[in-house]
């Protein structure tokens, strides 16, 4: 039998599009959880269909069957929400930032807002499974990451890890993404107006999604330099990432570290050495695409990597976690 899967926050990008995944996946059934007061005035976007809608509460979840809820909401709501499930029994898979920090005093300084939930955010398990594919089916609460961390955890951590970096010089991540990263409640900052024929950096030294790369690769503050910039398309992410280094031969030899780090990965796709994907690439699909070069003469690399940010980088990446929580087939519903 399918599993009863809920989803808060079903009207947003990130929520639209877990139902069709969750609509196409031949072991679960969406179940759309209603946790809006002005639900009326805020039609879901086009497309979204589900056999049953009920109230969003635990007693309701419960009562009808729900095994796990997404909460594609913000990380207040997330709070509120989560022990509820959780005492309820029902697995959470939260797309919010709400757990992904670790600790109240992370979370304090990146979000500037208390935490109300200091005991769930030590036990989330940060769900990006080409990292923690061993801790997520034994977990209960599952912190989804961010899209612009997980094309840069993906992307930085083989590199981190294997020390052919230089330190000393830092690594520099300039990342992009498309308009839906930014959510679907209206705001001047993505009207059509103001992001059509433009191209703008925002959040310049201090974007939340930083410490996620920082806890995942083990970097220091002062070894990482981010950027993150809004692209006038819909959907997509590319981050090109620069750094250098004293021992590297060559970008065979580079390519050689994300091979052995990511062979048996089913959404990781690396490139030949000098060939770099495009976002073309991975749109409306759950892989992250890598590309490497070096230069031994200057000791200067490149990476770079590209997820759909509302599938990878969201909806995907929730998925992929649902079906390491409950035995599937870790690709049912994303190939």
């Amino acid at each position: 039998m399918p599993i009863q899967a809920g989803v808060v926050g079903f009207r947003g990008y990130s929520g639209a599009e877990l139902v069709g995944i969750l609509n196409r996946h031949a072991k679960t059934e969406p179940v759309l959880l209603e946790h809006r007061a002005d639900a009326a005035a805020s039609p879901g976007p086009r497309g979204i269909e589900s056999p049953r809608q009920i109230p969003c509460t635990a007693a309701d979840a419960k009562t009808g069957g729900v095994a796990v809820v997404f909460l594609a909401t913000p990380p207040e709501v997330s709070m509120e929400l989560s022990p509820r499930m959780l005492e309820a029994g029902i697995k959470v898979i939260d797309l919010s930032g709400a757990y992904r920090l670790g600790t109240c005093e992370n979370y304090e300084r990146w979000y500037k807002s208390g935490h109300t939930q200091p005991e769930l955010l030590a036990e989330a398990v940060y769900g990006l499974p080409e990292f923690y594919r061993e801790r997520i089916p034994e977990s209960r609460l599952v912190a989804n990451p961010g899209c612009y961390p997980t094309a840069a955890n993906l992307a930085i951590r083989p590199l981190a890890r294997s020390g052919a970096w230089d330190r000393g010089a830092g690594i520099i991540c300039d990342a992009k993404s498309g308009t839906s990263g930014a959510g679907r409640k209206p705001s001047l900052k993505t009207a059509f107006c103001e992001v059509d024929e433009n191209f703008s950096a925002y959040s310049i030294l201090g974007h939340r999604h930083v410490p996620e790369v920082l806890q995942n690769c083990g970097l220091e503050e002062a070894e990482f330099s981010f950027t993150a910039h809004l692209l006038p398309l819909n959907r997509g992410i590319l981050e090109t990432v620069y750094f250098r280094s004293r021992s590297l031969k060559s970008a065979e030899e580079l390519l050689e570290i994300y091979e052995a780090a990511y062979k048996d990965e089913p959404f990781v796709r690396l490139y030949d050495p000098g060939a770099a994907p495009d976002l073309r690439a991975v749109q409306h699909t759950n892989f992250c695409d890598i590309g490497v070069n070096f230069d031994a003469a200057t000791g200067r690399g490149v990476v770079v990597a590209v997820i759909d940010n509302l599938v990878k980088g969201a909806a995907g990446q929730a998925a992929q976690n649902m079906n390491l929580l409950f035995g599937f087939d870790e690709t049912e519903g994303l190939r």
